[in-house]
C-alpha cells in the first residue's frame, strides 16, 4: 500500500466509525463517476451559475454523499505531495477500503488516472441507470462501459449494503401500472413492510451475500434488482452469489478493478486538480 493509499485509508476508516452508511456512498461514487466520462473524478466537480454539475443532478443528489471526506483527503494528500495524486484515485481507493471495510475483500486498486475538467449534470441521465431498468436496458447500459452480464450481476451486489432513497421505490410500491398498483415481481409481505419503511436491505452495513438470497425470494428492492431472474443466464449467477458468499466477494472485487478502468485520462489527458470541487 502506498503512502498516499494509506492517507486514504486512515481518513475513511475515521468517517466510517462515526458514519456507517459512508461505505455505501463511496462505493456509489465511484461506481456514478466511473459511468459518465469514465473514472475521472467529474462527479466532484462543483456546479457554478453556468453549469450544474453531476453531483447535484437529481440521480446523484441526494443518493450520494461522502464529498466532505474526499475533500478531507485531498486536503491531506495536497500538503504531503502537492498535486501528485488525483481526486479520481481518491475515489477508487475510498471505494476500495469501504468494501474492506463492511466485511468484502481487499484489492490492489491500480493508480494513475487523471481528473476530468468537465461535469455535466445532464450527462448523468442516460449513462446511469435507473432503478426502473429492465434486463434488456441494464444490459446496454453495462456493454456501453464495456461490462458484461458477470459484471452487471457482480456489481449490483453493491446494493447489499445501504439504503435506498423513497423516491427510487416509490413507483414501485404505489403506482407500478394501470392494472397494478404494486409491483406484482415482489413479495407482497415484503411490499407491505416497505410501505410502512423503505429502509432496504437486510443487514444495510454488512458487506454480505444477503442481496442476491433476497432476490431468490422475490424482495429485491429496485424493479432493476429483480430483472436479474429475468433470464437463466442471470438467474444464475444471481444463485451462486446466494450461495457462495465468498465467490461474491471475489468476483466483486475483479468487477471492482474492471469497472475502475473504464476510459481513464492518463498521460497529458485530464490534470491532477488541486482541489477536487473545482477545475485548476
Amino acid at each position: 500500500m502506498s503512502h498516499a493509499e494509506f492517507i486514504v485509508k486512515e481518513v475513511v476508516t475515521k468517517a466510517v466509525k462515526k458514519d456507517n452508511g459512508l461505505p455505501a456512498d463511496f462505493i456509489r461514487m465511484h461506481f456514478h463517476d466511473c459511468f459518465v466520462r469514465g473514472c475521472d473524478g467529474s462527479i466532484l466537480i462543483n456546479s457554478t451559475s453556468k453549469n450544474v454539475a453531476e453531483k447535484d443532478s437529481p440521480i446523484n443528489n441526494p443518493s450520494v454523499e461522502g464529498f466532505d471526506i474526499i475533500d478531507e483527503v485531498k486536503a491531506k494528500l495536497e500538503k504531503k505531495c502537492k498535486g501528485v495524486v488525483s481526486c479520481a484515485d481518491i475515489i477508487a481507493f475510498a471505494a476500495r477500503d469501504s468494501v474492506e471495510l463492511s466485511g468484502g475483500f481487499a484489492y490492489e486498486v491500480p493508480s494513475g488516472r487523471r481528473d476530468g475538467r468537465i461535469s455535466r449534470s445532464s450527462e448523468t441521465f442516460g449513462n446511469l441507470a435507473p432503478p426502473t431498468f429492465n434486463l434488456s436496458q441494464l444490459t446496454q447500459n453495462f456493454a456501453s462501459k464495456g461490462l458484461n452480464l458477470d459484471d452487471l450481476v457482480t456489481l449490483s451486489g453493491a446494493h447489499t449494503i445501504g439504503k435506498s432513497h423513497c423516491t427510487s421505490i416509490d413507483s414501485r410500491l404505489h403506482n407500478f401500472s394501470s392494472t397494478a398498483t404494486t409491483d406484482p415481481s415482489l413479495d407482497p409481505a415484503y411490499a407491505k413492510k416497505l410501505k410502512k419503511n423503505p429502509d432496504g436491505p437486510s443487514s444495510p452495513q454488512v458487506f454480505d451475500s444477503s442481496y442476491y438470497k433476497n432476490i431468490l425470494v422475490h424482495k429485491g428492492l429496485f424493479q432493476s434488482d429483480q430483472s436479474l431472474l429475468s433470464s437463466s443466464t442471470t438467474a444464475n449467477l444471481v444463485k451462486q452469489n446466494a450461495a457462495n458468499e465468498y465467490l461474491f466477494k471475489k468476483r466483486f472485487a475483479e468487477a471492482m478493478v474492471k469497472m475502475g478502468n473504464i476510459e481513464v485520462l492518463t498521460g497529458k489527458k485530464g490534470e491532477i486538480r488541486l482541489n477536487c470541487g473545482v477545475i485548476n
